[in-house]
């Protein structure tokens, strides 16, 4: 999880509490779901996928967009062409072919685009979320303390 280096860094810097991590003061920051690592974006204050986890749904999203397009496309693309283009069966795979690939290569594309997007889109409403509700729960607690507080010193004066 973390070394000795990291560790003294975190001591040095005292930032135990603003890194959500598997392990707090050690190593980096992680998904709670997935353990991935995610890194603290400073310049725009917020959570942001690794280079890794953004390349992996990248590939999985332009592979589902492409079968789920393909798919598609022969399932109505190929009847289409079928109804429209008279002539042998070549002639309409010869036809309906280059439009489908298109298709199922625009397909891929935003797959490709989209998925890694919703996967920072759902990491930083986690930490969002987890950060809000950590706020309220610290401040819900602080002013637990703070009556009970004044309670004992009223106690104590009367």
């Amino acid at each position: 999880m973390g070394t000795r280096e990291v560790y003294e860094e975190k001591l040095r810097s005292g930032n135990f509490l603003h890194d959500p991590t598997i392990n707090p003061g050690l190593g980096s920051a992680r998904c709670p779901r997935c353990l991935s690592l995610i890194n603290p974006n400073s310049g725009n204050a917020e959570w942001t996928i690794t280079s890794v986890l953004h390349d992996a749904t990248a590939v999985a999203g332009s592979g589902a967009g492409a079968m789920l397009s393909a798919v598609h496309g022969f399932n109505t693309g190929i009847p289409f062409v079928q109804r429209h283009v008279q002539g042998p069966k070549w002639l309409q795979f010869l036809v309906g072919i280059p439009p489908l690939l298109m298709f199922s290569g625009a397909s891929a594309a935003l797959g490709s685009y989209a998925v890694p997007k919703f996967a920072q889109l759902s990491v930083t409403s986690y930490y969002t979320a987890s950060s809000l509700s950590h706020y309220a729960i610290s401040q819900i607690t602080r002013y637990v303390e703070d009556t009970y507080t004044c309670q004992n010193l009223h106690d104590e004066a009367g």
